[in-house]
């Protein structure tokens, strides 16, 4: 009688197992695969059209890295020029698109609608800003994609760059690893005494929360050759012109005010800048570079 109870009991057990290896099959069978699209509705503002790529190893430990667009707003480039990269370090790329429609001017995206007209005076609610869409779309992207990662990678080109490094400061504490904000054509300023967008002055940012942006693992990274001062993209309004000629001294001087800042403060900064040699205003090609400081 005991042998038989013992039996059932070994069946038992045997039946719990293949189910519950049925159950993780049928979600690894259903989780997308390459390249993809899907839509992102789980948050305040319109619906998000994202580009994404789960890599061939994908595993449910895989990292995640949303990968923000330029000013074209074209994410399914930036994700197509990320992907051999998140092919070869198993990365589950996820790259989100603000359309001009939705998210018009730089107003909208750039400075992440945190205010409601180029006064700067009127503050959207806080879950209206474009900034606000990152952290549920990284729970979204949990549940999608059975992924358990605690935190994310973030990388931003370009316009994508201005949104990346002000969305340090409006969301200090945002659950990001690593961040790199490459080839911004002009900067908020780390400065209370400089009104937005050129510096803090009016927002909602408060010293804790900047002091806090300090201390992430920051990396502005900057093409060499992306130094035309009559590239027909470029910002010449003169709180830019302040910042330098050019996008390449524009990241050289942001970094050292950010620099000064943590010293004056006597706080860990862990900022890094990086330059590219050769390179331009080139997603594509910063990519490479981005990869190498995202995963070290």
């Amino acid at each position: 009688m005991r042998s038989f109870t013992s039996f059932r009991f070994c069946i038992f057990l045997l039946c719990l197992v293949s189910a519950q290896a049925i159950a993780n099959n049928t979600v690894e069978s259903s989780l997308p695969k390459g390249k993809h699209q899907f839509t992102f509705s789980q948050w305040a503002v319109t619906p998000l059209e994202v580009w994404a790529y789960t890599p061939s190893e994908y595993n449910n430990n895989s990292k995640v890295l949303f990968v923000m667009h330029g000013t074209n707003r074209d994410a399914d480039r930036y994700r197509d020029e990320w992907t051999a990269l998140a092919e070869q370090h198993n990365l589950l790329l996820i790259a989100a698109q603000f359309t001009k429609e939705n998210f018009p001017r730089s107003l909208a995206y750039n400075l992440g609608n945190v205010f409601a007209t180029t006064e700067f005076k009127q503050v959207n609610p806080k879950e209206k800003w474009a900034f606000s869409a990152i952290e549920p779309l990284f729970d979204y992207v949990k549940t999608k994609y059975s992924n358990q990662s605690t935190d994310y990678l973030l990388y931003g080109h370009s316009a994508g760059s201005q949104f990346v490094h002000r969305f340090i400061f409006f969301v200090p504490q945002a659950r990001v690893s690593k961040i790199v904000t490459a080839n911004a054509g002009w900067y908020t300023r780390p400065d209370f005494t400089i009104d937005f967008p050129y510096g803090l002055n009016n927002t909602p940012v408060t010293e804790n929360d900047l002091l806090a942006a300090l201390q992430k693992p920051v990396v502005v990274l900057l093409g060499e050759a992306d130094n035309d001062p009559e590239h027909p993209s470029l910002r010449r309004a003169a709180p830019a012109m302040a910042q330098g000629p050019h996008r390449l001294a524009r990241g050289y001087y942001f970094y050292a005010q950010a620099k000064q800042l943590a010293e004056k403060h006597n706080i860990p900064f862990n900022w890094q800048l990086t330059t590219v040699p050769e390179v331009g205003h080139q997603n594509g090609l910063m990519a490479h570079a981005a990869i190498v400081s995202l995963l070290n």
